[in-house]
């Protein structure tokens, strides 16, 4: 007989019922094959006393092996394990054992996509200062605020309407404000059906690329671009061509000749701030990447990733709002304006588009947190998003220039770079002595963590560029991080 009493043990301090820990012993020695089927089991009397246990816990355990099918009673005979439980492949002799814990490898097969590697901390350390492209201070948000509208709308009587399974389209009345809201800052002309709520722009051109493109199509993105928005247009299959950019932004004489050669799908572009150059689309290269869409039936993903943050005068009217012809798909959301854990984007497109993005959404996410959107919805027609964009508009420009100012004047021997007018990013080059890539290699013992160069395209566009955010710093953090990205500098120039 199985030597019981050593081989299962309880734990008195676990939350979980002892019949539990029992079954799930039971269970694990069945499938060890240390039980094995048509094994007989000690009567509840006997293992009661076996592992000191009363023995209706013992019964209880019994019970629930018989009803999850792993034992079975045979009336005046006793318990026994499942005459039809099939043993486990064991491994085979000689193999090396096998980590349950932690296995590295599966046993099957999976496709792996190369483009889908990319190096960004899971976790962060305190100690650490990490280099971001672009994000705004989560401190700043009105966490309070937010929390007390959502608690609100949690008490409210008609709250269980929302808490059902919805529709795909997003919370009906997020999707209202955000209409008039977009119509009067952005300068658009969409009804109700031209909108659908996402949980964040990233998710829009998840969307957006699924249904655009069949395998081997093509879209065109800048020379340097938004590496995720890359990704995405990648693994739904399309092709990308790329184009250069200057000081106008996307070169659109390229985009013509592409056009020409290439039957493109679709064009992507940041026109307010390209990423990661931070240059603006002027308004002649908008007029006419408008009309190349209409003559070369294209679609525009307008990714306006950071439209509130202009410093230098008005935020420039999207493409979006130009657009007459319904060829531009217009994506943002209120996870850079806020903070990213807020997970509220839009799709604006023609009712058709909009349509079919719906139904591929039920399955992917069925649909978004209702009471989050609607706590947004509020938080919009009080005011209150404009009065956060007003209050954090001026913290980050005095940010953008004490930043500026502390880079020129201690590190101007070793980078360049432009003062963006707007966003939450500069376009820093490095002398071409040095590399980032050193950079970031002894980074690490400064604290100080650059993540995700491969982004940039260093190699291929040969430019020793990044984006480095200083939205996110304080006066004090960015003199630290100033400071110990000197420190570094002064070693590589030994």
């Amino acid at each position: 007989m199985i030597p019981y009493k050593t081989s299962i043990r309880i734990d008195r301090t676990s939350k979980q019922a002892v019949y539990l820990q029992l079954t799930n012993q039971f269970i694990a020695l069945i499938k060890k094959g240390i039980l094995v089927k048509g094994a007989k089991l000690p009567s509840s009397r006997e293992l009661a006393l076996l592992i000191s246990v009363h023995r209706k816990t013992v019964i209880a355990c019994y019970e629930e092996l018989v009803l999850q099918g792993w034992l079975e009673s045979i009336p005046q005979k006793g318990t026994y394990v499942h005459s039809k439980i099939p043993m486990l492949k064991q491994q085979k002799l000689g193999a090396d054992p096998i980590d349950l814990k932690g296995k590295d490898e599966v046993g099957f097969s999976f496709k792996k996509q190369s483009y889908l590697d990319r190096s960004f901390p899971q976790s962060l350390n305190k100690e650490n200062l990490y280099v971001n492209d672009g994000i705004g201070d989560v401190r700043l948000a009105p966490r309070n605020a937010i929390a007390t509208l959502y608690r609100s709308i949690s008490a409210k009587k008609s709250t269980p309407l929302y808490m059902d399974y919805g529709t795909t389209y997003g919370n009906l009345e997020l999707r209202k404000t955000l209409v008039n809201y977009l119509n009067e800052t952005r300068g658009l002309r969409i009804s109700i059906d031209n909108i659908m709520i996402t949980r964040g722009s990233q998710m829009s051109m998840f969307l957006a690329g699924q249904l655009l493109f069949d395998k081997d199509e093509y879209v065109i993105v800048g020379e340097t671009n938004y590496s995720s928005s890359d990704t995405t247009f990648e693994y739904g299959g399309a092709k990308l061509l790329r184009v250069k950019i200057d000081g106008e932004g996307l070169q659109t004489i390229e985009i013509k000749k592409l056009c020409e050669k290439y039957k493109v799908k679709a064009v992507y572009t940041t026109p307010h701030h390209h990423h990661p150059t931070t240059v603006t689309l002027s308004a002649e290269r908008r007029i006419q990447l408008l009309n190349l869409a209409k003559t070369y039936r294209f679609a525009i993903i307008e990714d306006d990733y950071d439209y509130d943050f202009h410093y230098n005068h008005s935020p420039i009217l999207p493409l979006a709002s130009h657009d007459i012809h319904n060829n531009v798909i217009y994506v943002g959301s209120v996870c850079k304006t806020i903070a990213p854990v807020y997970r509220v984007g839009y799709l604006i497109a023609s009712k058709t588009f909009v349509d079919e993005c719906a139904k591929l959404r039920r399955f992917i996410d069925r649909q978004g947190d209702a009471l989050l959107e609607l706590t947004f919805a509020e938080f919009i027609k009080d005011g209150s998003l404009d009065r956060h964009i007003k209050k954090t508009l001026k913290i980050y420009k005095t940010r953008r220039d004490e930043f500026c100012t502390l880079l020129r004047e201690e590190l101007g021997y070793y980078l360049s770079f432009e003062i963006p007018k707007g966003g939450m990013a500069i376009w820093v080059t490095l002398d071409k002595r040095f590399s980032w890539e050193s950079v970031a290699e002894i980074a690490k013992n400064e604290n100080l963590i650059f993540s995700e160069l491969q982004r940039y395209d260093m190699a291929k566009t040969n430019h020793n560029a990044i984006r480095i955010g200083f939205a996110a710093y304080n006066r004090v953090e960015a003199k630290t991080f100033v400071h110990r990205l000197k420190s570094i500098m002064n070693v590589l120039d030994i």
